[in-house]
């Protein structure tokens, strides 16, 4: 475990390495879940071994620090993980976001081109105010004071199901609540412009259970290569990991 102070009070970004070559490869878990839970058996299957793999949790997640004066916006997540690369000596690196981690990778490559060549997104938010879910908008939906005291934060473990409440259970309330209030309120300029707008290796994951992606044809249009997982909804490295990893190899 290894981790990098992300703000002026001490607190600390954390995350687990396994050595390899470069370019390293950073995986950014989703709201309310662990990066060593939804990808190391994703880094470990032989068309990805080998090389350098960081498992980073953002702030407020998993093993990372949580500081109740932090804003857990977006572009604040997005700060931690450089913070995080830079204390690695990463640049040039290929990050794998799920979700919100998505959302966060973006982020990154927009404002630390140096740190990313190349983004593999699972089922990133790219637009504010999505669908209402049980996920980001539930938990959005409360007020703070009542999500994190007044028994929404256990209302909505109820709702997610036992494998996202597996990890969720560990981030803190407060900041899975500030959190999930910057992914719905989004970013300026929005998440998917800054993903058009870039130039670098962009793979779009979408599991085909989930239904067709919004604005597909914009994103192909910009560069950005669209891989539809068959058998798999949002958690595709869990429903259909051989083509997930297919997919964050660059295979067809």
């Amino acid at each position: 475990m290894r981790q990098a102070q992300f703000d002026a009070g001490g607190s600390h970004v954390r995350w687990t390495e396994v050595d390899g070559a470069a370019p390293a490869r950073v995986y950014v878990h989703g709201l309310g879940a662990a990066s060593m839970v939804y990808h190391a058996h994703i880094a470990a299957r032989p068309e990805l071994a080998g090389r350098r793999s960081l498992f980073v949790d953002l702030p407020g997640h998993g093993i990372s620090d949580r500081p109740a004066d932090f804003g857990y916006t977006l572009e604040d997540h997005a700060d931690a993980l450089a913070a995080a690369l830079d204390a690695a000596r990463v640049t040039g690196a290929e990050v794998i976001g799920h979700s919100m981690g998505g959302s966060v990778a973006i982020v990154l490559a927009h404002r630390r081109p140096d740190l990313v060549s190349r983004l593999v997104l699972t089922e990133a938010n790219l637009d504010p105010m999505p669908p209402v879910t049980a996920g980001s908008s539930g938990i959005a939906g409360y007020e703070e004071e009542g999500f994190v005291s007044g028994g929404g934060h256990a209302r909505v473990l109820e709702k997610v199901g036992s494998t996202w409440a597996a990890t969720m259970r560990l981030a803190d309330p407060l900041a899975l609540h500030r959190s999930a209030t910057a992914l719905i309120k989004g970013t300026q300029p929005t998440m998917r412009r800054m993903l058009t707008d870039l130039t670098l290796d962009r793979v779009y994951v979408q599991g085909a259970l989930s239904g067709e992606l919004p604005g597909e044809d914009g994103l192909v249009a910009a560069g950005v290569r669209v891989v539809t997982v068959p058998d798999a909804g949002h958690n595709v490295m869990f429903d259909n990991p051989a083509a997930f990893a297919s997919a964050i190899a660059g295979r067809p």
